[in-house]
């Protein structure tokens, strides 16, 4: 019954989402963090090159994420340890929460409700969210900053690995001479 009500009370309130909460809808815990550090470095306060990251200022906005991201960087931190670690924070974490508790994630796998993916086309058509948190890093301008979040990019486990290296191994036997069959070596 408690559940009913508020999903009820969700549903005839207007919901108030900052941009996190629509970079959670829109791409899930990774377009959040990624959204950050873009954030973070049109500041100033963050610093991307070579796919690293180091904190060069103090936070001015005072986002839960936005702190999270800058404490998981204290020195110079790979990309991908930051999403990693951010990713998996409480803040990241509360804003999961409360889109749960407004019916805009399903509650365990926390996917985009109907009314989540609403809401967002709503806001894409008003146009007051930055194209980074729409659509992602590739975005982005060339730059480090593109370069960086988008080279971060995890070599997937299990099958995707073999699938990929199989890829990688076919490629070099195509490439080699008309009279090489790629099984001798160097």
């Amino acid at each position: 019954m408690a559940r009913s009500w508020r999903r009820r009370a969700a549903a005839q309130g207007a919901v108030a989402l900052d941009r996190y909460a629509y970079a959670f809808l829109a791409g899930g815990r990774r377009r959040v963090v990624e959204s950050a550090v873009v954030a973070l470095t049109e500041q100033g306060v963050l610093s991307l090159r070579a796919a690293r990251l180091r904190a060069t200022g103090e936070v001015r906005s005072g986002h839960a994420v936005e702190e999270a991201v800058m404490a998981a960087c204290p020195r110079s931190r790979r990309v991908q340890e930051v999403i990693d670690r951010v990713g998996c924070s409480p803040s990241v974490d509360g804003i999961a929460r409360r889109l749960v508790r407004f019916g805009l994630l399903s509650r365990r796998r926390q996917r985009v409700t109907r009314r989540g993916r609403r809401l967002l086309v709503a806001a894409v058509a008003e146009g007051g969210l930055p194209a980074y948190v729409r659509e992602g890093p590739a975005t982005l301008p060339t730059g480090p900053v593109r370069h960086g979040l988008l080279a971060a990019h995890p070599i997937p486990d299990g099958l995707g690995r073999a699938l990929r290296s199989m890829g990688r191994a076919l490629d070099d036997r195509h490439d080699a001479p008309a009279g090489d069959t790629g099984g001798g070596g160097d």
